[in-house]
C-alpha cells in the first residue's frame, strides 16, 4: 500500500497539476484529431461512392435512351441487330435495377414497358415515335435528377397501364406481334440463292460426226463420176 499512497500523494501535489493538465490536453487533442480524421475519411469515401453511383446511373440511363432509338426502328432492324439491341437493353436494365437508389426497380419496370410499346408500335407508327422517344428521355433524366418525385410518377403510370391491359388489348397486341414477326420473316428471307445456274455444254456425238463424213465422201464420189465422162469427150 505504500506505493499507492505515494502515487496519490504525487497526484494531489500542487507541482503535479501542470503535468496532468498537459497530459489531458494532449489526450484531448489526439482524440479530437482522430475524430476529425475519421469524419474526413468517411466524407471522402461517401463522395467516391456517390460519384460511382452517379456514373453507373448515368451509364444505365444513356444505354436505355440508346435502346429507345433502336426500339423506335425495331421493325427495320435485321434479326442480328435486334439480338444485339436486346442484349444491350437487358444489360442496362440489370444495371439500373442493381443501383443502390430507392425506386430503381420501379424506373426499370417503367422503362421496360415503354421500350416494349415502342417495339410494338414501330411496325405501324415508326415515323411518329420521335415524341415518345423524347418523353422517354426526359422522364429518365428527370428521374436521375429527382428520384423520389419521379418514382411516384412512374408508379402511377404502371398502375394505370395495369388497369388498361384488358383481355382484348392483350389479344390485339399478340396479333400485332405475330403480324410483325411474319412481315420480318418475309422481309429477311432470301428469295434468290444467288448461286449461278450451270448449264452443261452439249457436244456432237461420235455417230453424227461419222455419218456426216460418210455423206461428204459420197458427194465427192458423185461429183467425180460426173466429171469423168466430160473429160473423155474433150479428149476425143
Amino acid at each position: 500500500m505504500e506505493w499507492w499512497n505515494e502515487f496519490v500523494a504525487w497526484l494531489t501535489a500542487p507541482d503535479t497539476r501542470p503535468v496532468l493538465f498537459m497530459a489531458a490536453v494532449v489526450a484531448l487533442a489526439i482524440l479530437v484529431s482522430a475524430l476529425l480524421a475519421a469524419a474526413v475519411t468517411k466524407a471522402a469515401v461517401r463522395r467516391l461512392v456517390d460519384q460511382r453511383d452517379r456514373d453507373l446511373k448515368a451509364s444505365a440511363i444513356a444505354a436505355l435512351i440508346d435502346a429507345s432509338t433502336e426500339a423506335a426502328s425495331w421493325n427495320s432492324l435485321s434479326p442480328q441487330e435486334q439480338l444485339i439491341a436486346d442484349r444491350a437493353a437487358g444489360q442496362a436494365d440489370i444495371q439500373l435495377r442493381l443501383l443502390p437508389v430507392k425506386g430503381a426497380a420501379v424506373a426499370a419496370n417503367w422503362a421496360a414497358h415503354q421500350l416494349a410499346e415502342m417495339k410494338r408500335d414501330s411496325a405501324t407508327f415508326g415515323f411518329e415515335l420521335a415524341a415518345v422517344r423524347a418523353e422517354f428521355r426526359d422522364r429518365l433524366l428527370e428521374w436521375q435528377a429527382r428520384p423520389s418525385r419521379t418514382r411516384r410518377v412512374f408508379e402511377s403510370d404502371l398502375e394505370r397501364w395495369k388497369f388498361e391491359a384488358t383481355a382484348s388489348e392483350k389479344t390485339l397486341a399478340a396479333e400485332q406481334d405475330a403480324w410483325t414477326a411474319r412481315e420480318k420473316r418475309e422481309k429477311f428471307t432470301p428469295t434468290d440463292s444467288g448461286e449461278p445456274t450451270v448449264t452443261p455444254a452439249t457436244y456432237p456425238s461420235a455417230d453424227t460426226t461419222t455419218q456426216k463424213l460418210m455423206d461428204d465422201v459420197a458427194a465427192m464420189d458423185v461429183k467425180r463420176a460426173a466429171a469423168d465422162p466430160e473429160a473423155e469427150k474433150k479428149l476425143a
